[in-house]
């Protein structure tokens, strides 16, 4: 067939032969980092990483509000992890749900990331004072001016739930 063409069909014909192989590589290429990407995902959401979303809802057990822009636990943690730490502990067969609050100014995606990373302290702590970690699950950050004062919006509540 090509032994009938020109110089010019038979560059045109190649040419779209060569253009078509990359598509197919790039579209093959482009499936497998897909995979690829979509088979860490589960490592990313391990046993107390998924965040649940939906309203709040429980009993208020602790409330801890953080500096500006920092994920570091407050001075008053210890005292108020305590008292969760009891309450967890007269309520067996509930579990806690840890909210991380931030306000609206800035980066939307960063203050999400940083009320995140303070309810993940929060849990790291009520690990460490001997809470299950199976019973502590984090749900997903929200964006809140509380009651307007500006500590309201950097807190992480901790509630108690069936």
């Amino acid at each position: 067939m090509l032994d009938d063409l020109d110089d010019g069909a038979r560059v045109g014909v190649w040419t779209t032969l060569g253009v078509i192989t990359l598509l197919l590589f790039g579209l093959l290429g482009g499936l497998g980092m897909r995979q690829l990407k979509g088979a860490a995902a589960p490592a990313a959401t391990s046993v107390g990483e998924a965040l649940l979303e939906g309203p709040l809802t429980g009993d208020l057990t602790g409330t801890l509000y953080f500096g500006t822009g920092s994920a570091d636990l407050p001075a008053e943690a210890l005292a108020e992890l305590a008292s969760v730490k009891a309450a967890v502990q007269a309520a067996p067969a509930r579990k806690l749900v840890l909210s991380g609050f931030h306000d609206t100014s800035g980066d939307p995606a960063m203050n999400a990331e940083l009320a995140k990373k303070r309810a993940i302290a929060v849990r790291e702590a009520l690990k460490a004072a001997g809470v299950d970690a199976a019973r502590i699950q984090l749900r997903k950050p929200e964006s809140t001016a509380g009651d307007g004062r500006p500590e309201q919006a950097r807190r992480v509540e901790i509630r108690l739930v069936d």
